[in-house]
């Protein structure tokens, strides 16, 4: 949408029903498997053009606003592609918390792009703009073509998935945040092949999509952070169908069939620790 500060989009979050990480490729990257679908929780990024040069704005004041930030380097990389527009002033506006394992980042990064395509009236041919994307970050690629996906290799492979299943999330948020590398690292995997091809999942009914709900990272953060499973344990206290960690983390989530258990859900994992709780149904 257009508004006085620019082209505007949302950019969602994501969940990861499930999420598998297998041996470490050549270039010290992990090779994974893993399903993500994008749910109603936005951050809104605004793009306009602007004074030569890329200048980033954030409502967050932990978000970088230098060369490190993933709109930033959206942007730099279509404008190298498009040799426009000169400037951009980007706007972030923060509701997706970060180090959560929610792909706020990447998210933003991908609005980012869209942002650059309506204001140059230019679009890259499809497998140039994902490699674009994929150059920003694993996610990007996912956020920049929508739907729930199985995302494989290094998250850059993507392939739709049937999911007819409609749910709200409470996510919630502890008072930390988890660091993706420190995560890999605590994961221990060895150098080794890709994994085996596996047939694409579809969540036709609930039973499928509870089954899948899985992580390798709570593994990894096992007896580091035992809030992440204090908090599933809550969640599935609290009547959640299925409960998991998003990503790397910090965010765990439970799935429930309605806002309104969502709701009471929330109600009883209420605590004074420092928590963010945050509804979403997936989109």
């Amino acid at each position: 949408m257009n508004t006085s500060a620019g082209i505007s989009f949302l950019a969602p979050a994501k969940l990861n029903i499930s999420l598998r990480v297998f041996g470490k490729r050549p270039d010290g990257y992990h090779h994974i498997r893993t399903v993500m679908v994008p749910v109603a929780l936005y951050d809104e990024v605004s793009v306009e053009e602007g004074l030569a040069g890329i200048h980033i704005e954030s409502t967050d004041p932990a978000v970088p606003t230098d060369s490190t930030n993933s709109c930033y380097k959206a942007a730099g990389l279509f404008m190298e592609w498009a040799g426009e527009p000169k400037g951009v002033r980007i706007r972030i506006r923060k509701r997706v918390p970060m180090e959560a394992g929610l792909g706020g980042g990447s998210s933003d990064a991908a609005a980012t792009f869209k942002g650059m395509m309506a204001l140059s009236g230019r679009t890259p041919p499809r497998e140039a703009l994902l490699a674009m994307a994929a150059r920003v970050g694993a996610d990007v690629p996912f956020f920049t073509v929508g739907g729930a996906a199985l995302a494989e290799g290094l998250g850059e492979r993507l392939t739709p998935v049937d999911c007819r299943v409609p749910f709200h999330a409470l996510i919630v948020k502890p008072s930390f945040g988890l660091s993706t590398r420190e995560g890999y690292a605590r994961l221990r995997r060895e150098q080794g092949d890709p994994p085996e091809d596996a047939a694409v999942p579809a969540f036709r009914g609930w039973e499928d999509l509870v089954a899948a709900v899985s992580n390798d990272f709570e593994a990894a953060w096992g007896d580091a952070r035992p809030e992440i499973a204090a908090i599933k344990g809550e969640l599935f206290a609290a009547g959640a169908r299925a409960a998991g960690l998003s990503g790397s983390g910090s965010a765990v989530f439970g799935l429930f069939e309605s806002a309104g258990a969502a709701r009471e859900a929330r109600g009883m994992l209420s605590r004074d620790d420092g928590r963010r709780m945050f509804i979403a149904r997936n989109i």
